[in-house]
């Protein structure tokens, strides 16, 4: 009699998940509604630091922008040149533990301070970014530093759908339907030399079109950086959807970074230069607080953060709904040798 196959600490229970007919049917409306109008591509979200929420300042919406497809009103879905290509296949080897986090919950609780340190008023205020004509430059230690158009880049690569917990340092989680492609299919394509050990990545720094950039103690543009061992493992992925569409400008449009098992500060989002180093860049958060915010940042239960525990997590928007956090978010199997 063959051995019954162990599940996985991240394997779902059944009577938790979304029914898929429910979120096949989702996926194409939202494909028929992306495929109407004309739009002003937008910028995201990733989980940074708790600190205090401060009214957001100056930033304003674009009136000149036309009209964008909407789900509701508070998510607005870029009509790009790549739009064709969601939804995506999904990749059944990445599955969940927990339900899928409703759409409009997710879009409503972001951190995204160069707009606001407010989570639910970022979806309001971040129309201001274009993300169209966008490029993403790979740098430094490669064989040929190049420039790519987002949508070229896009197209050269295998997109395909996963989904993943999201876990904030702040101890709130979701779980997410991610559209992208593995970080390493990028390293495999810009060829980086041997003496490459980290990357490090720089998201905007647009002060015409997101003023409050120009204000506050925050030095933009926002900067993480990975190790080549971390970047290239399976998990490690450039994103360019959600739900089934492209990404709103509050999950990081038009490419952000998604690294699960991390803290999602690391997640950095609207990402413009990609540059090969041979030592251990800085970070955003560990530049301005070192004490509390590590390069690694992995998700570690019995490791508190200096102001509140990281034993447990609660997953929006139901403080109540308290779970017992996972070493690496439950993706130890896959990245504690990076650690070991």
């Amino acid at each position: 009699m063959a051995a019954k196959r162990r599940s996985k600490i991240w394997d779902v229970d059944r009577n938790e998940v979304t029914p898929e007919s429910i979120y096949l049917n989702r996926r194409r409306f939202l494909k028929s509604v992306g495929a109407i109008g004309s739009a002003v591509a937008i910028n995201g979200f990733a989980c940074k630091p708790a600190d205090e929420e401060k009214a957001d300042t100056a930033t304003t919406d674009d009136s000149s922008s036309k009209p964008t497809p909407k789900i509701s009103e508070e998510i607005v879905i870029p009509n790009t040149p790549t739009s064709d290509l969601y939804p995506a296949k999904r990749n059944d080897a990445f599955t969940l533990d927990r339900p899928i986090t409703d759409e409009v919950v997710a879009a409503t609780h972001n951190n995204f301070y160069e707009f606001t340190t407010a989570k639910n008023r970022v979806w309001k205020l971040v129309s201001s970014l274009k993300t169209r004509p966008w490029t993403v430059e790979a740098t430094g230690l490669v064989k040929e530093p190049k420039r790519y158009d987002i949508d070229d880049l896009i197209r050269k690569m295998p997109l395909e759908e996963r989904l993943y917990r999201f876990r904030c340092v702040e101890t709130w989680a979701m779980a997410v339907p991610w559209t992208g492609f593995p970080l390493r299919e990028l390293i495999k394509l810009v060829e980086p030399k041997s003496n490459a050990k980290y990357i490090r990545f720089t998201s905007f720094n647009r002060p015409d079109e997101v003023t409050t950039q120009r204000f506050g103690s925050y030095k933009w543009p926002y900067y993480e950086g990975l190790s080549m061992e971390e970047a290239n493992n399976d998990l490690a992925m450039l994103v360019t959807g959600i739900y089934g569409h492209e990404l709103p400008t509050q999950h990081g449009a038009p490419i952000r970074l998604i690294v699960p098992w991390k803290y999602g500060f690391k997640s950095i989002k609207s990402i413009e230069r990609i540059e090969f180093v041979e030592d251990q860049p800085g970070t955003f958060w560990n530049d301005l607080q070192p004490l509390e915010y590590s390069f690694h940042a992995n998700v570690e239960p019995k490791v508190p953060h200096p102001r509140w525990s990281q034993a447990n997590e609660w997953l929006i928007p139901n403080r109540s709904d308290s779970r017992p956090t996972q070493l690496y978010n439950g993706y130890e199997e896959q990245v504690a040798k990076l650690y070991g």
